[in-house]
């Protein structure tokens, strides 16, 4: 199943150091259909560390899926640029006349340099180690929420395609009587011909046998009440597994190949047009069904 979720936070160390409260960390990831769990991690250099505890959070609360986790640090530039004090730059000042009194051909500070100077010892610190994990959750339980709202939408289309199916079956069911009565008139009016041209030739008793016996292979041939009654419970299971919920995937995936396999059964017995039009609309229900089923986790 899809989902994305996207979650920011600005460290809590924020307090204790006043260059903190311009880091942002930003956490992101975006799942896709899989038949297992492959986890890929896009994560900067600060956050290498924390990529085994981030791969056991998403393994403990994921069982399949195409998942993708990215992270980025956003520090503040602008807003925690240094200001040196006087003594500061006094000290830079007298370190590089020393340098260049032994090293004439060194190059001055330039601003750049200075400002990189002084800023050095307030080097932002966070620690990641506590953030990343309560950030990760965060994450993971948004992206289960957006899962879940996705499942309920594939299940309700589920649920109408099974109501479609019903009625078809239904639409199914009486017409093999109806079939099987029109082809023992017609046996009956083809042996009332051949009666007529044999002229006695034939015992009426004979042929009239022979003509119900040829209605009653005809009646089995293309009944299809075994086929309706399996179609019927495999919507039920369907139908029963929406219901329970949970990871239901795979079983669903085979009882959908198993209701595919009676509507072909049910399309080569097919002796009327309007038994073939229900078999092929079942056909492409099933495989409507089929689609969306492969996504549910």
């Amino acid at each position: 199943m899809t989902g994305y979720a996207s979650v920011q936070h600005a460290p809590a160390s924020a307090e204790d150091n006043a260059s903190a409260q311009n880091v942002r960390l930003g956490l992101e990831i975006r799942a896709v259909n899989s038949r297992f769990l492959d986890l890929t991690f896009r994560l900067p250099d600060e956050l290498r560390s924390q990529e085994p505890a981030l791969r056991a959070l998403l393994s403990n609360r994921l069982k399949r899926g195409k998942v993708e986790v990215r992270a980025a640090i956003d520090v503040d530039a602008s807003a925690s640029l240094p200001q040196p004090t006087p003594a500061l730059l006094q000290r830079m000042q007298s370190v590089q006349d020393m340098v260049q009194a032994w090293l004439p051909d060194a190059k001055g500070l330039s601003v750049s340099d200075a400002l990189r100077l002084a800023g050095s010892g307030n080097a932002v610190q966070v620690d990641w180690h506590e953030v990343v994990p309560n950030l990760a959750d965060a994450a993971v339980t948004e992206l289960m929420d957006a899962r879940a709202r996705e499942g309920k939408r594939l299940a309700d289309m589920l649920k109408d395609r099974l109501h479609q199916l019903r009625e078809l079956a239904a639409q199914a069911t009486p017409l093999v009587p109806q079939l099987v009565e029109q082809q023992r008139q017609r046996f009956l009016e083809r042996w009332q011909e051949a009666m007529g041209l044999t002229e006695g030739q034939v015992a009426p008793e004979a042929a009239r046998d022979r003509a119900l016996s040829e209605a009653t292979a005809f009646a089995i041939r293309i009944d299809v009440a075994e086929e309706v009654t399996r179609l019927d419970s495999h919507l039920d299971e369907v139908e029963r597994l929406l219901k329970k919920g949970g990871e239901i995937g795979k079983r669903l995936d085979f009882l959908i190949q198993e209701m595919h396999r009676e509507a072909n059964t049910l399309g080569s017995k097919s002796a009327a047009l309007d038994l073939t039009r229900i078999s092929v609309d079942m056909k492409v229900l099933i495989e409507q069904m089929r689609e969306q089923v492969q996504n549910i986790e």
